[in-house]
């Protein structure tokens, strides 16, 4: 697993935190916020926000994936993702971040900064499916 100094580590959770106040979030009300880290150390933020198509919204952690792999980043250490709560990553933010990092450390706050786990995704996925098992 990644190690990270605590500046790092407190400044990706900072980072969510600031970007889970932008989360559009008329139906729920549960923000949420994602700081996501590639291996050359570029930060890429992401918030959820919500559309009345339900199954139109998208999340905080592919906002920030998305927004990397356009920018030509394939390769993550880690991401920090925040909630009210400290609820974790949704089954398919799972599975879109493990196509590109089976290893990364999940850092799982709440909106205060306090940390409630921390886990490699693959122990988050259990037998994820990824690019290797297609042959």
């Amino acid at each position: 697993m990644t190690t990270l100094a605590p500046t790092e580590f407190t400044s990706l959770i900072q980072a969510a935190i600031a970007t889970a106040k932008h989360a559009y979030v008329p139906y729920s009300n549960y923000q949420v916020g994602a700081a996501l880290r590639a291996l050359d150390g570029s930060v890429y933020t992401g918030c959820n926000v919500e559309n009345a198509a339900y199954p139109s919204c998208i999340c905080a952690e592919r906002t920030a994936l998305v927004k990397a792999v356009s920018e030509g980043h394939r390769q993550f250490d880690v991401i920090a993702v925040v909630t009210r709560n400290g609820g974790s990553p949704c089954g398919t933010c799972r599975q879109m971040l493990f196509e590109f990092a089976p290893d990364l450390q999940v850092i799982i706050a709440d909106l205060e900064g306090q940390v409630h786990a921390q886990h490699a995704l693959h122990e988050l996925l259990l037998l994820g499916f990824g690019p290797s098992k297609l042959g």
